[in-house]
């Protein structure tokens, strides 16, 4: 029979078996596009999304025939009313919120859901409505990617005051103004509070993964912070005095030797030469200092504009315990950055990076074990414990403890007589004592990138 001649039918398919159900939702088919026909209803509260289907017919240069034409048709309009379903969500886990353009900040009304648990801070403002203008109040605020995230995935409504009168609604009678859709809140949050499209979009791809996002620089003077990191550079007086009498001193012999031209090793002076054998060559030799300790003789334009290569996010993961009033250090510093208009980080930005996080402490070594090792091990842990607990606490002597140099107590010198272990260099070279993240975000696309501050001068591999 020709295909041409094949009349369509709208008769859907006999129901497939079990195996062949395995095989649609296999990783094989993830290239293949999903089937919209399969829907239960376009017409239902909450549409479903499709599984993938199987392509019936390949491409040909013919065209194809009028049942695979009926069927490619049929399957363009159900995914356009699909697409044309209306989005809805619960009322039950829905909050309210209240946009204002002047502070760019969201005022959380009606707080419901466990998203609110980990985004927005209390801020203290004058209450307007109240008879008594110097009243305070805390209220819930959330920063513009925070109320722009809430509203994009349904779990927020946001209102816009204005001046237009309105007509008393059921419910809503404590709301002010408007109620503002994705794209205006799109159109209103963007570029408030020095947030970028680029900003949002890894903010949003973040939280969707389960991860913390907080500011790194407060935005006001409300917002919470973690607290700051250790001063790594500590020069105390004694050292400042003593690079004080180091340079005195290199002056004043540089002053008679005329300085030394590194470019002749061997000749220390105008009137002092040394015969070119090898020890006195080796002894003239100048060895540079490396690592990061030694600072960089770079020299910037002072009409150069500020870098794009800057802190902006604080990362947590999921499985740390987070507490909006007493955030702790963060797991991850991010820097954003368009990939299109930005290029790579010079040497100076990397430096300058790095200059404002702390020093990572050296990654624990794993210890693979099988289960029935750390079952023994967890035994005899709790036997040593328990032993411990009932053993009688002997208490030395008032004259033993004052003598302890001379009569050392048994077993304290246990530990310093046990060699130390040498330990693993490698994971340190590889994960460094500094790190942060930089997010290249190229039309949509977002790339991570590590770089880390390593520790190859610190490491003795001899």
């Amino acid at each position: 029979m020709d295909d041409n001649l094949e009349l369509p039918t709208a008769a859907p398919k006999p129901e497939a078996s079990q195996d062949r159900d395995e095989e649609e939702q296999s990783s094989g088919d993830e290239d293949q596009g999903p089937d919209w026909t399969k829907i239960p209803g376009l017409n239902v509260a909450r549409p479903v999304i499709p599984k993938r289907g199987e392509k019936d017919f390949e491409p040909t240069t013919q065209g194809g025939s009028g049942l695979q034409r009926h069927v490619l048709d049929r399957s363009r309009s159900a995914m356009l009313e699909a697409l044309k379903a209306t989005r809805t969500i619960s009322h039950k886990s829905v909050s309210h919120a209240i946009w204002y353009p002047q502070l760019g900040r969201a005022h959380v009304t009606v707080a419901k859901g466990i998203h609110l648990s980990t985004m927005g801070h209390s801020v203290a403002r004058a209450s307007e409505g109240s008879e008594d203008a110097k009243k305070v109040q805390k209220r819930l605020e959330l920063l513009p990617e925070e109320a722009l995230y809430l509203v994009e995935r349904g779990a927020m409504f946001c209102w816009k005051p204005t001046d237009v009168p309105l007509h008393k609604t059921l419910h809503l009678d404590d709301m002010e103004g408007v109620p503002m859709s994705v794209q205006q809140a799109y159109a209103e949050m963007i570029g408030a509070e020095d947030l970028t499209f680029e900003r949002y979009q890894v903010y949003a791809y973040l939280r969707r993964l389960g991860y913390v996002v907080t500011r790194t620089k407060p935005p006001s003077p409300d917002y919470p912070v973690p607290p700051p990191f250790p001063n790594q550079v500590s020069t105390s007086i004694v050292g400042r005095l003593f690079s004080a009498v180091n340079s005195f001193l290199s002056r004043i012999v540089r002053i008679f030797t005329g300085g030394c031209d590194w470019w002749r090793p061997i000749c220390f002076s105008r009137w002092l030469h040394h015969n070119m054998n090898n020890k006195s060559l080796f002894k003239s030799l100048r060895f540079l200092p490396s690592g990061y300790d030694i600072p960089l003789h770079v020299q910037r334009a002072p009409e150069a504009p500020p870098t794009p290569y800057q802190i902006f996010y604080n990362l947590y993961k999921p499985s740390t315990t987070f507490k909006k009033t007493a955030s702790p250090p963060p797991d991850f510093s991010v820097v954003i950055v368009n990939a299109r208009t930005t290029p790579m980080p010079t040497i100076s930005e990397l430096t300058d990076l790095f200059g404002e996080l702390p020093e990572l402490p050296p990654p624990v070594p794993r210890k693979r074990m099988s289960f029935a090792q750390q079952k023994q091990a967890a035994a005899a842990v709790a036997e040593s414990k328990q032993t411990a607990s009932q053993a009688p606490f002997a208490q030395p002597s008032l004259l033993r403890r004052s003598f302890a140099w001379i009569w050392p107590m048994p077993g304290a010198d246990n530990n310093a007589k046990t060699p130390p272990r040498p330990t693993y260099p490698f994971p340190s070279l590889k994960s460094g004592k500094k790190m942060v993240v930089v997010a290249a975000v190229d039309a949509g696309t977002i790339s991570f990138f590590r770089f880390g501050q390593g520790v190859f001068t610190e490491w003795p591999m001899a």
